[in-house]
């Protein structure tokens, strides 16, 4: 492969790896809430025995869930670009692609 042409490649997969695990960053601060929120709805739920209370658990636990699933993929997405990007950087050092 021409030499500018990896170049290209490896800026491009290295800005998408940089803002992929910004993104991840992000998800894991939301994440924390969301759980916490969660656990809250929870002992609410214990304590007042009440529909509504279960029912906000319910919300909160489906939103947590919604949120690790996220985060997974998001986690999967960071992994897989940087093996693009070690992939891409070999190839500069045997003159491959």
């Amino acid at each position: 492969m021409q030499r500018a042409l990896l170049e290209r490649r490896i800026r491009d997969v290295h800005a998408r790896l940089v803002r992929a695990r910004e993104d991840l960053a992000v998800l894991d601060e939301q994440l924390e809430v969301v759980l916490e929120s969660a656990d809250e709805a929870r002992v609410r739920s214990l304590v007042s025995e009440t529909p509504l209370a279960a029912h906000e658990h319910s919300e909160a636990k489906r939103h947590a869930d919604a949120m690790v699933r996220a985060r997974a993929a998001q986690a999967s997405a960071v992994m897989e670009l940087e093996r693009r990007q070690d992939e891409l950087l070999a190839s500069v050092g045997t003159g491959r692609s």
